[in-house]
């Protein structure tokens, strides 16, 4: 079976811009979520936001084209591009791509057009709008900046949308159609619409008196997800295409698992995780009793999290309380579009660095969420060689991704 290599990592998140920063925060149980208020809102409410701007690093020229959201897709697969020792990929011919998954894309250039259209009276936008709001924006710079000249394909599944962007990558390269990818997601939409979009859905949690504790999956105190922003980027290759180019291998994705529920737009089902996580462990030929960790997607919303925990438990089967389960979004928030990237960089710190993370501020297990192998606190010098991440998307899309550690080469 070819052997699909992690070669370059870029990450931009609530908890950390570098994988060191990321993992000093997981380690430590640093959150990154904060209480967010504005006059636009009718109540303050908790986010995940990435506390810098990314303006000074691009043109003048360059800007009017790039929101957000864009800006921090390229900053992140830059950082993976480099982490993984390549800049131009020209050399590749149509022999190389870029997958990407978002929600909402260039969401802020789009509200800011509606505000100017309704409030302003500009009847006419701004140039560059079209090109700054749309889907498959980041994927498209990505691709000229590196010159990334294979299939360019961007992934809207909701909160899986990076998971299928990472598995779509993984499939043409195993397929033979690709030697090399760029895949992973962004998303930057915590603009004060969309925050009361949501709102809408009663699936917002409250703001906690400690604002960094907001956000409490499996919790009998959860009081529903934190949303976030952010962008994590991979560099992915056959082993041997990464082997004749010596580059260094992080770790190796070896299965991957898309389902859908066929249930409801907005309501999970265990059906649709169950299936996409017993595709992925088929893929890797492994059993679920295999796994050293699993990061749940456990968003901390009333319905979401048990139906998560029966899932688990029906895959788990006698592993349920020896495969160790954590939800990490506690500390980096909801990351929508990125959230499957976010939590496979989780996976394979904790295999790189021998720990498992915790579900953070986990102090009072809900009922209707046990029977799981919980991580309350982190465990150190516990070496994981496979991990699993689970991502759940509304529309029923689910997305579940087995990574193997390249330790045991």
């Amino acid at each position: 079976m070819l052997e699909i290599a992690i070669t370059g990592i870029g990450v931009i998140s609530p908890i950390g811009s570098s994988e060191t920063e990321v993992l000093e925060s997981l380690l430590g149980l640093k959150s990154g979520i904060s209480a967010f208020d504005s006059p636009d809102m009718a109540r303050p409410f908790p986010i995940g936001a990435v506390n810098a701007q990314f303006n000074e690093a691009f043109t003048r020229v360059e800007l009017p084209f790039l929101d957000r959201t864009t800006q921090m897709a390229i900053l992140a697969s830059r950082q993976a591009t480099e982490n993984a020792g390549l800049a131009n990929f020209s050399t590749f011919g149509d022999r190389a791509g870029v997958f990407y998954g978002t929600v909402r894309g260039g969401g802020a250039t789009e509200w800011e057009g509606i505000r100017q259209f309704y409030l302003e009276g500009r009847k006419t936008a701004k140039p560059y709008v079209i090109m700054g709001c749309m889907a498959n924006a980041a994927a498209s710079q990505i691709s000229i900046r590196h010159q990334i000249l294979g299939p360019t394909a961007c992934h809207s599944s909701a909160c899986s949308s990076s998971g299928a962007a990472i598995a779509d990558a993984c499939r043409h390269i195993r397929g033979g159609e690709l030697d090399i990818a760029v895949a992973g997601g962004a998303e930057s939409a915590l603009q004060p619409m969309f925050l009361g979009a949501w709102d809408g859905l009663r699936a917002l949690a409250d703001v906690d008196h400690m604002p960094s504790q907001s956000c409490r999956p499996f919790s009998r105190r959860r009081t529903g997800l934190v949303l976030g922003e952010g962008s994590v980027f991979y560099v992915l290759e056959s082993r041997e295409h990464a082997e004749r180019r010596n580059a260094p291998i992080l770790a190796f994705i070896d299965g991957w698992g898309i389902a859908s529920d066929g249930h409801h737009i907005g309501a999970p089902h265990q059906r649709g995780q169950i299936a996409a996580m017993r595709a992925a462990l088929k893929g890797a030929r492994i059993n679920a009793s295999q796994l050293g960790y699993i990061n749940a997607h456990a968003t901390a919303t009333r319905g979401g999290d048990p139906i998560e925990v029966a899932a688990l438990k029906e895959v788990l089967g006698d592993a349920t309380h020896t495969v160790p389960v954590s939800a990490t979004k506690a500390l980096h928030a909801h990351m929508l579009g990125a959230a499957s990237a976010m939590e496979m960089l989780v996976c394979i710190l904790a295999m790189r660095h021998s720990f498992i993370p915790a579900t953070a501020f986990l102090d009072d297990l809900d009922p209707e969420c046990t029977g799981l192998y919980h991580v309350p606190e982190t465990i150190l010098n516990h070496p994981v060689r496979y991990a699993m991440t689970l991502s759940a998307g509304f529309g029923g899309t689910n997305a579940a991704l087995v990574v193997r550690s390249a330790k045991e080469t």
